[in-house]
């Protein structure tokens, strides 16, 4: 359970870190939308809600 829990947690947060790249290259494009951005930003909180969680419950765990 815990090893499922750590992948899980990796997997998250290079999710993460892909999405907020993604938000960063397209603020940085001239022609950005700013729809995209915004729903950038709500799938990254989202994540890392989801992160937080997962930290907990490895916490938990162990």
């Amino acid at each position: 359970m815990k090893t499922i829990l750590i992948v899980l947690l990796l997997i998250d947060m290079l999710a993460v870190v892909a999405v907020l790249l993604a938000g960063v290259f397209g603020m940085a494009d001239r022609a950005h939308d700013p729809h995209k951005s915004n729903r950038l930003m709500r799938w990254r909180v989202t994540l890392q809600a989801v992160a937080v969680g997962l930290f907990l419950l490895l916490m938990t765990v162990s």
